[in-house]
C-alpha cells in the first residue's frame, strides 16, 4: 500500500439549500441512513430552527460551526507497535480528520439520547457543544487527556 488516495466526494459536495454551506452538506450526509437524505436534511433543519429559538441573538449557522469548532480534537492517540510492544502514541490530527471526528462525535451523542425526537436531541448536543459542554465535549477531553498522559511515547511518532 502505497499511499492513501482521497476520493473527489470533498470536490464533488454541492452546499445544502438553505445556508448554502458544504459543512451542513457534509452532516446531513453523516445524518443520513438506508440513503434518506431527504429525511436526514428535515431532521437538521427542524433542529437548527430549535437552536435559532433557543439562542435567538446569534445566527444558527453559526452557532452551528461554531459547535463543530469546538468538538474538533488537536491531537489523538494512535498504536505503535516497537519490538514487541504496542504504544499509545500521541499525533497530530489533520483537518479532515479533525472534522470526520466532531461530526461522529455530535452524531453519536446525539443518537445516544433516547426517548425524544431525533432533533431535539441533534438540537440539545448542538447546543451544548455550542457552550462546551455534553457528551462530543467529553469525547474531545477524553481524546485529549489521553494523549496528555502517554506525551512520553511522542518520540516514537513516525
Amino acid at each position: 500500500m502505497a499511499y492513501k488516495k482521497f476520493t473527489k466526494s470533498e470536490s464533488q459536495l454541492v452546499p445544502d439549500v438553505r445556508y448554502q454551506s458544504k459543512l451542513v452538506s457534509k452532516f446531513i450526509n453523516c445524518l443520513s441512513w438506508d440513503g434518506k437524505k431527504s429525511v436526514a436534511a428535515k431532521v437538521f433543519y427542524d433542529a437548527m430552527d430549535i437552536v435559532a429559538k433557543r439562542v435567538p441573538d446569534t445566527e444558527p449557522l453559526e452557532i452551528f460551526e461554531r459547535a463543530v469548532g469546538n468538538v474538533k480534537p488537536n491531537i489523538e492517540v494512535r498504536s505503535k507497535r516497537v519490538g514487541g510492544s504496542n504504544y499509545q502514541v500521541p499525533m497530530q490530527v489533520s483537518r479532515k480528520r479533525q472534522q470526520s471526528l466532531a461530526i461522529r462525535w455530535i452524531l453519536h451523542a446525539a443518537r445516544a439520547r433516547s426517548g425524544q425526537a431525533m432533533c431535539k436531541s441533534l438540537a440539545q448536543e448542538i447546543g451544548d457543544a455550542f457552550k462546551r459542554e455534553g457528551t462530543a465535549i467529553n469525547t474531545r477531553e477524553n481524546i485529549h487527556r489521553m494523549a496528555e498522559a502517554n506525551k512520553a511515547f511522542a518520540h516514537f511518532a513516525w
